[in-house]
């Protein structure tokens, strides 16, 4: 396959921000793909861009032709040469959306779908969705924060066969919250916004599984957004509470035990490594049970997974394309974690746009579970790709 053009621009995501859509144009016709963009970002997460969007746009509109007519593309790992051609010129979010956009086309070339074109196996597994139902922290929006829970997530992993049973479980879970809530405002991610604090949130959802019986809770905790790194303390507002690392530790814990938590995502603050491991003895972790999840600890980055996995820190990890840019080193990502049993869960960002690539590449490379929000037309568009894969594969 050869690339006759790449041309880029911005769009506005789901909070109405700027962010970059790229269309690469082969013989086969033109493939678009835009990146997301995080609110809650990890402080050893590429950088979006390399100096700014318009630098990247310009950039790639300005690529020699001749350079472009070279490369010879026909099968992933000759993204490499894309990345040879763009290395250090642009930042994370361009880099997926290129290489998402080339993916497009070079599985058109081949007449598959791109999930299809991509699979290590050639009968796929679904992942299960995970919803975000009502939300906190850095995402909710016009809320003093005294007034809402600390905690950023708050989830439901539906245990269905089906991935449409899965999704329509979610949405019901979903409404029921926000008639208990009464709630009349959502956050930039689609979940409910509330003054609850974190255990009046966790006692709701956990009438709300009583209800329907085959539901998982989670919580994403984001504990850096309110870890004080000076006086090494959780500072906590909604329910004022100020915890060192050994009582964060033990609630954390004790949250686990009371509400049955399944999924429990960055518990502690991004580079205690060992805080993590300490949390997996003291839970369901270690006997896989339930999940230890790492997004802020390692960012969609091998180094830090591999350091993650040595100390025992995790059992899950978070999968953020637009963290990493380049698909290949997301593929080597997958491919430790399925040596290691360590599960994947591909995620959304904050900030969204229609692209649903991560559904296909979630369901190529055999992830676990796809974390993609619950409501809002953006995130809806992940799950409807994969909805239409498993009544139509």
């Amino acid at each position: 396959m050869i690339i006759k053009e790449v041309s880029a621009q911005r769009i506005l995501d789901s909070r109405k921000e700027p962010t970059i859509h790229i269309t690469v144009e082969t013989k086969k016709g033109k493939f678009q793909a835009s990146a997301p963009s995080g609110k809650s970002r990890g402080r050893f997460e590429a950088s979006p861009y390399k100096k700014n969007l318009q630098d990247d746009i310009d950039f790639l509109n300005n690529i020699d032709k001749k350079n472009l007519s070279k490369l010879k593309i026909e099968k992933f790992q000759d993204l490499k040469e894309v990345e040879g051609l763009v290395s250090k010129k642009i930042g994370a979010n361009s880099l997926f959306a290129l290489e998402s956009a080339i993916l497009k086309a070079l599985a058109k070339e081949n007449e598959k779908e791109l999930w299809e074109f991509l699979s290590i196996d050639k009968k796929p597994k679904f992942p299960m969705p995970i919803g975000n139902a009502i939300g906190g922290g850095l995402h909710s929006l016009g809320l003093k924060a005294e007034r809402k829970p600390d905690f950023q997530e708050f989830l439901f992993i539906p245990q269905t066969k089906k991935f449409e049973e899965a999704v329509s479980l979610n949405r019901k879970a979903y409404e029921m919250a926000g008639e208990m809530l009464k709630a009349r405002t959502r956050n930039d991610e689609g979940a409910w916004q509330t003054s609850l604090n974190n255990e009046e949130v966790l006692r709701l959802m956990d009438r709300i599984k009583a209800r329907f019986g085959n539901l998982h809770m989670g919580i994403d905790i984001a504990a850096s957004t309110f870890f004080d790194k000076k006086n090494e303390i959780y500072n906590y507002k909604n329910k004022a509470a100020s915890l060192s690392k050994k009582q964060q530790i033990n609630f954390i814990s004790l949250l686990e035990r009371v509400y049955n938590l399944f999924y429990i995502e960055d518990p502690l603050e991004e580079q205690d490594f060992d805080g993590f491991a300490e949390l997996i003895e003291k839970t369901n972790g270690k006997s896989g049970k339930n999940l230890i999840v790492g997004d802020d600890l390692t960012v969609t980055n091998l180094t830090r997974l591999k350091k993650a996995f040595q100390k025992k820190s995790i059992n899950a990890i978070i999968v953020k394309p637009n963290q990493q840019g380049s698909l290949l080193k997301v593929k080597e990502i997958c491919d430790f974690c399925k040596k290691r049993d360590i599960k994947i869960i591909f995620s959304h960002r904050s900030g969204e746009t229609f692209d649903s690539v991560i559904a296909d590449l979630a369901l190529a490379w055999k992830a676990d579970f796809i974390k993609t929000g619950i409501f809002g037309k953006e995130r809806e568009a992940k799950l409807k790709r994969l909805v239409d894969i498993e009544n139509h594969k």
